[in-house]
């Protein structure tokens, strides 16, 4: 868990050692540095983030995959659906993933 104000890559930093093997990564802008994109393609994954609108010289990226993140998003905002989650109640890593857990099941199976 990080704090509200940090950035999405520097969160996605400290877990890019035990990214699982993928062909793809699939993120939003908030992800686009070219460190993170030569530590992805170290580890054989091709990154679909698009560009930053600040961003001199444009990214090329596959945007027909790029468009199917809307399912991601998706599950998110059905996650938050659920007050506990969105609002962070359990400050407890370990409650907080047991409650995300519990609304992911009960989501399946709906």
């Amino acid at each position: 868990m990080t704090a509200g104000q940090i950035s999405d890559y520097t969160g996605a930093a400290a877990l890019l050692d035990s990214l699982p093997a993928a062909q793809w990564m699939l993120g939003d802008r908030g992800y686009d540095a070219d460190w993170f994109r030569d530590a992805l393609e170290e580890k054989g994954i091709k990154p679909c983030i698009p560009g930053r609108k600040s961003r001199g010289k444009p990214v090329k990226y596959d945007k027909r995959k790029y468009k199917r993140r809307n399912r991601i998003e998706m599950m998110f905002g059905r996650l938050k659906d659920w007050r506990r989650i969105a609002t962070r109640y359990d400050r407890c890593p370990n409650v907080f993933f047991s409650a995300i857990c519990l609304a992911a099941t009960v989501i399946f199976w709906l």
